[in-house]
């Protein structure tokens, strides 16, 4: 996909398969000036310490990036409906040239053809975009839907499961596809004989939004961490001011019944003392108090505050209807707490994560 590059000469890379007679196939990158060969398991044994949040991170695109920033930046309003207008008189301009003798009727019919189709699709961007600033998402909605999807995980798994798509799930052209969208080029090395991946650089255009949001708190990362004696992993977010952070638990927990706690960090021993593993407690995400990048830019304080969002294995889903928990979101306007140990349905006060068909019709 001419993302990768001869580690010795810098061309691109030519690609070939072979198909054994079990009926698999196996692909190989090469190149002839060079006589380097090797397959395509070295790339993707490299991607697959990461895919699981790539392939996440995609769906967070899909869901909020997309709306938030292509089309209220890359397409805004006001440009649709110029396009739109000067296709309108492009149109006008053709009907004119086939009164006055220009063109023949067939000529006529296909240059009026190519533009009312962009027309009509320019109107069918503009609908869409109509129906995403309705959406009004904010940067908090992100890290909403990420701790939501995160306790689904945990307490919904089979269908969790059964509504995410995962890498393995991906054909071969939407793994293609995937790696286009993200990924700049792919820098290879040679360590002997033996090719192996240097580095992955990924697109600004669309990884530089994710980076500012992670800078201002809004969107997480995982890190490794030591729980108890077994080395896993938590959600990290960055510092978030307290009336915020109180926000986001407010509507979680109309969802679930998500506790709070806080926790010490020493700072020369990179570890924190608590010990979830026997509560029988999963640690949804992991924030600091404070702004230590501003306080302590060059690490000397001793400790810091950090404060911990948690959930019991026994606090069962409450909802009737687990969809809701999949396809909508709390409302920040919504002050009701709607987490009950009776089950209700959830009717009022969410608001969907992701444009569709029959919410067009309701806006229409």
């Amino acid at each position: 996909m001419q993302k990768l590059k001869c580690p010795k000469c810098n061309r691109i890379l030519g690609g070939k398969a072979t198909t054994k007679k079990n009926g698999n196939a196996y692909f190989y990158y090469y190149c002839n000036d060079c006589k380097i060969e090797f397959k395509e398991k070295v790339i993707n044994d490299y991607f697959n310490q990461f895919i699981s949040e790539l392939v996440e991170y995609d769906s967070v695109v899909n869901q909020f990036f997309l709306p938030m920033i292509k089309q209220k930046f890359d397409e805004p309003k006001e440009q649709l409906e110029k396009e739109i207008k000067e296709q309108n008189n492009k149109l006008e301009r053709i009907k004119k040239a086939y009164i006055n003798g220009v063109f023949e009727l067939k000529e006529y019919n296909e240059e009026k053809k190519i533009v009312e189709n962009a027309i009509e699709e320019l109107q069918n961007k503009l609908e869409t975009t109509d129906c995403t600033e309705e959406l009004k998402f904010t940067p908090k909605d992100i890290l909403l839907k990420r701790d939501i999807d995160f306790i689904n995980k945990v307490k919904l798994e089979k269908e969790y499961k059964a509504r995410t798509k995962t890498w393995k799930d991906y054909t071969r052209q939407e793994q293609a596809e995937l790696i286009m969208k993200y990924v700049d080029d792919i820098e290879l090395a040679l360590v002997g004989s033996e090719v192996i991946v240097n580095q992955i650089n990924f697109r600004d255009s669309i990884c530089k939004p994710c980076q500012e949001l992670y800078d201002k708190g809004y969107i997480d990362t995982t890190k490794p961490m030591i729980l108890g004696n077994v080395l896993g992993s938590v959600r990290f977010s960055n510092y978030l001011p307290e009336e915020e952070v109180g926000e986001i638990i407010m509507r979680l927990r109309q969802y679930y019944d998500v506790h709070y706690t806080e926790a010490t960090y020493y700072v020369d021993k990179q570890m924190f003392y608590f010990n979830f593993a026997e509560d029988n407690s999963a640690i949804v995400r992991v924030f600091p108090l404070e702004d230590y990048y501003k306080l302590d830019p060059d690490n000397k304080m001793e400790t810091y505050r950090f404060g911990i969002l948690y959930i019991n294995e026994e606090d069962k889903f409450q909802m009737k209807e687990i969809d809701t928990a999949f396809d909508y979101i709390p409302d920040e306007t919504n002050t009701s707490v709607i987490y009950t140990q009776e089950p209700i349905p959830i009717s009022v006060g969410v608001k969907p994560v992701k444009f569709c068909e029959e919410m067009q019709e309701e806006t229409n």
